[in-house]
């Protein structure tokens, strides 16, 4: 499958509630308005996150994946899965290679797309540790577990759940992109969904023009129209 197709389906993995919108946001939306079914697999709660003393900490959990369905549901997207990993502590482990895997072979993506497994020195943050974490065991849940048979056998065995391979992945925050998506018909929708993620955003006063900066920068390294506001991958 070439970049430029439409995929059937995606699995899009990310560390935190909001980083997939962040990240990727604005083609998430350009995605389903072509037809492409869409899940979002968040490893952590978030349960690190918020900005406000005043609410419990054992709220924030909650808080922010009702945040996270209503964000995603901005974009177009019903189906999200959360894998219930403590925000802050997350560690490529077997395990999580494993829960990973079975979502891959739940949802059987054409294209995943996830994390940058390599810091990025120019962006840091989107080098956050567990940002990391998740792109690396994403990355080794998509090889080789998913598509071996023979690894996490339990998935088999106990679920019936049958190895797939990813045929395509995109990755997010990387230092060296080769694939960029236009994503201006679609920025007002990925400022939406991001506005959803309050304990995280509500204080962000020039939201909407730090993402378009960030987004023509990333046309203006592409070689872009001048303007024009982009996501890339690698």
């Amino acid at each position: 499958m070439e970049p430029t197709e439409s995929p059937h389906r995606v699995l899009a993995i990310g560390a935190h509630p909001d980083d997939l919108d962040f990240g990727a946001g604005g083609t998430i939306a350009k995605l389903v308005q072509e037809g492409t079914l869409v899940t979002y697999c968040l490893i952590t709660d978030g349960d690190a996150g918020g900005f406000d003393p005043e609410v419990p900490r054992s709220m924030i959990p909650q808080i922010r994946q009702s945040e996270q369905r209503e964000a995603a549901a901005v974009l177009g997207v019903s189906d999200v899965v959360f894998l219930g990993y403590h925000d802050g502590e997350l560690t490529i482990t077997h395990g999580l290679r494993r829960d990973i895997a079975r979502v891959i072979r739940q949802t059987q993506p054409d294209l995943a797309l996830i994390q940058s497994p390599v810091r990025n020195l120019d962006r840091m943050y989107s080098s956050h540790p567990d940002h990391l974490a998740a792109g690396e065991a994403a990355m080794q849940a998509i090889y080789p577990d998913s598509r071996n048979p023979f690894a996490h056998p339990t998935l088999l065995a106990d679920e019936g759940l049958e190895a797939w391979t990813v045929p395509q992945v995109w990755i997010t925050g990387n230092s060296e992109p080769n694939h960029w998506v236009d994503i201006s018909a679609t920025f007002d929708l990925k400022v939406a969904a991001l506005r959803q993620h309050k304990s995280q955003t509500e204080h962000m006063t020039n939201l909407p023009g730090l993402l378009a900066d960030w987004g023509r920068r990333n046309a203006q390294e592409a070689g872009l129209a001048e303007g024009t506001i982009v996501e890339d991958f690698r």
